[in-house]
């Protein structure tokens, strides 16, 4: 059984010191509650704690800084090592000047932190109540950059499809992606010991660009949150978390698999990265990363956020390291777990070197919003005390009683289901009328761009038709603030041979739209057959690290070594 210092008996004086003080239930509960001593062996925490306002307040803030940290730290690296990690000679700078220097050279390096404080203000603003059409028009109307499912949900409602249908996979081909895992800490700093109230926010909020797996990376981040105020025991918050997430799910699946590696082999964090890359590392919904070596799928990114914190070992700066050095997204991977470990650590108990430089800028407004690092801490423990009382707990003058809850799953969704990819057809040209594609399958999706040349349109209208039949008129704009991300897709057709269609209605001697590749998605997954060096071997025993699964990721567009030949 994972321990949990915090609640060790002979420690109770230490506690008391800490600010964190036994506990009475928080409602209907009596001194001696008979039921406690069975929830806590079945869960590991009491059913309530209190804590003091103070610590209350400095873990809030240590999760705000952590979050900040790690990002400025892993900036550097962001997207640079795909698909491998960062070599322990490959040095990582960090000075106290990096954080001023980031937030004022790259303020588009922080859509975490930015996109989390759009949230806290709709909060502060409309209320614990607040609908998901507030949140969902804060941040389609802000002027600050996005990518992927969170741009792709700002494209759909700013052209009238609102949430959830503004994140579903139907909608939305980024929905698998990582985006509202790297912007649902604010969900669980409101939420202090109580993961399914993180939750329930989670569901009205992170619908708005994400499912399934998109969606549980959100959540479990959020659960890890809520968790770390209540627990310093990592292992115990990463394995209780996961209960927030339907056991059956891939995303499920590959977490239980990092936490089991390392319990395996706890000194060794790249053995576990290289069974992460083996076996889970397959991306079926972004267009960008089907058979190519970026990898911007949630459950992978989450698994490098896992191994920072369990191979990190509560120490601050080796956390953000390996999750950085796992590569891929590793600016958001290290902010996560900088996040949730400066939660479960206190601001007070983040070492000087890293805080430092964020004192200089903690009380400027954030690029982007209205509220400074000062300010979101003050709101997050507002929301957090109003978020505790509406959960069964209870706030005085100096603590805070959290009636603690044991996590629950929440409802089981998968997108892309019966969507296998199966061909990247690389195409690099510009169009100036139409073009026509055909293929043999269930699915597709273009990556492609408008472009403009000051003609006085401010964005293409293309018409996309499949099998002679016209579906719809997309609109293509070129600001980078309005444009479609994946303009042109459609899910569940009929199996078959298909031929696709796209037309411009309006254009134009200087524009034209630029189509990078086309997937190609089958109801079935194809043979899996790899040349490797000349030589064709098929995946068809699970065996070894040829097993049908990990052949999948393995190969990749953009390699000499690996070739698909379905």
């Amino acid at each position: 059984m994972p321990r949990n210092i915090l609640f060790a008996a002979a420690m109770v004086s230490a506690v008391l010191a800490a600010g964190l003080v036994a506990a009475t239930p928080a409602s209907g509960g009596q001194k001696g509650d008979p039921l406690e001593p069975a929830f806590k062996e079945n869960f590991g925490l009491p059913r309530t704690m209190t804590l003091s306002k103070d610590v209350l307040k400095d873990k809030i803030k240590g999760g705000w800084a952590g979050q900040t940290i790690g990002c400025t730290f892993g900036g550097p690296t962001e997207f640079r090592f795909k698909g491998t990690f960062i070599p322990d000679f490959y040095s990582i700078p960090w000075s106290e000047d990096a954080i001023a220097s980031s937030l004022k050279n790259s303020p588009g390096l922080y859509d975490d932190v930015y996109m989390d404080l759009t949230f806290v203000g709709v909060f502060e603003k409309k209320g614990l109540d607040a609908p998901a059409a507030s949140f969902a028009a804060a941040f389609a109307g802000a002027k600050y950059p996005l990518w992927h499912a969170n741009q792709m949900a700002r494209y759909n409602i700013l052209n009238g499809l609102f949430p959830p249908e503004s994140g579903h996979w139907l909608k939305n081909p980024h929905a698998d992606d990582i985006d509202f895992q790297i912007e649902a800490d604010f969900a669980g700093l409101m939420s202090p010991g109580i993961p399914n109230a993180a939750s329930e926010i989670c569901d009205k909020i992170g619908h708005i660009m994400t499912y399934g797996d998109g969606w549980y990376g959100g959540v479990y981040i959020a659960a890890m949150y809520a968790l770390a105020f209540v627990s310093d025991d990592i292992e115990f918050i990463a394995a209780e978390a996961l209960k927030t997430i339907p056991a059956e799910t891939t995303f499920a699946r590959t977490m239980r698999d990092v936490i089991r590696w390392h319990r395996k082999n706890p000194a060794d964090w790249k053995e576990t990265w290289r069974r992460v890359q083996e076996f889970w590392s397959e991306d079926r919904g972004c267009p960008e990363g089907v058979f190519s070596s970026f990898d911007i799928d949630a459950k992978i990114n989450a698994a490098w956020v896992l191994l920072g914190l369990l191979f990190g070992e509560g120490n601050f700066g080796k956390t953000l390291s390996i999750s950085a050095r796992c590569g891929d997204d590793s600016d958001c991977n290290p902010a996560t777990a900088g996040g949730i470990l400066g939660t479960m650590l206190g601001y007070k108990n983040i070492p000087g070197t890293w805080t430092k430089g964020l004192e200089r800028i903690a009380a400027k407004t954030f690029p982007y919003t209205s509220i400074s690092l000062d300010e979101a801490s003050a709101l997050s423990l507002k929301h957090a005390l109003e978020n505790v009382r509406r959960n069964g707990g209870r706030v005085g003058d100096t603590e805070v009683g959290i009636a603690v809850q044991r996590p629950r799953p929440v409802r089981t969704e998968i997108g892309f289901e019966g969507h296998f990819p199966a061909e990247r057809r690389a195409i690099d040209r510009m169009i100036k009328d139409q073009m026509e594609f055909a293929f043999d399958g269930i699915g597709f999706a273009v990556n492609a761009e408008a472009v403009l040349a000051g003609e006085g349109a401010s964005a293409l209208l293309v018409e996309m038709a499949i099998d002679e039949r016209p579906i719809r008129i997309v609109n293509c704009p070129a600001d980078i603030l309005l444009r479609n991300p994946t303009p042109f897709w459609k899910y569940q057709l009929a199996p078959g041979h298909h031929k696709v269609r796209l037309k411009i209605l309006n254009p134009g001697a200087r524009s034209g739209l630029r189509i990078q590749d086309i997937v190609i998605y089958a109801d079935k997954p194809p043979r899996p057959e790899v040349r490797f060096k000349g030589r064709l071997r098929s995946c068809v025993s699970p065996v070894s690290a040829w097993t049908t699964e990990s052949c999948g990721r393995l190969i990749s567009s953009s390699s000499t070594a690996f070739r698909q030949t379905a």
